[in-house]
Parts: structure tokens; sequence; C-alpha cells
């Protein structure tokens, strides 16, 4: 799937959609290539898990919402 962030597309695929439900805390999705695992926190906030791969906290949102809406959680 495609994202733009901040004027800049990101293409990102879904490792884990199958097991992917309304109570799913945790994505794991590679985005440019890269393996990104997303964990949403109590306060139902998007954050990176730590990795060699870092992206911006506000466009770890951003992906999280975008998963979030194409699967309906």
């Amino acid at each position: 799937m495609r994202i733009t962030y901040r004027d800049t597309d990101y293409v990102y695929e879904i490792v884990n959609g199958a097991s992917i439900n309304k109570e799913t805390t945790e994505l794991k999705i590679i985005l440019n290539g890269q393996p990104v695992t997303l964990l949403k926190n109590i306060n139902q906030v998007w954050m990176q898990q730590e990795g060699e791969f870092t992206i911006e906290p506000d466009l770890a949102q951003a992906l999280g919402r975008s998963v979030s809406l194409r699967y309906r959680m």
C-alpha cells in the first residue's frame, strides 16, 4: 500500500494482515524494504517498537491510522 506523509510517498506492506482485528495492538509492516513493528499504547497512539530502522513518531502514527482505516480496527 502507499501513504503520503509530509509530501513524501512511502510504500508499505502489512506482514501480519490476516491476524488483524479490533483488539490488535501490534502491527508488523515492511516500509520501503525495512521491517518496522508498530505498537498501540494505552492512549491509543501508534508508536514504533525499538529497532535498527527508526521512523518519525508522527509517521508511525500515520501508518497505524492508515492500517486501522483499511482493516476497520
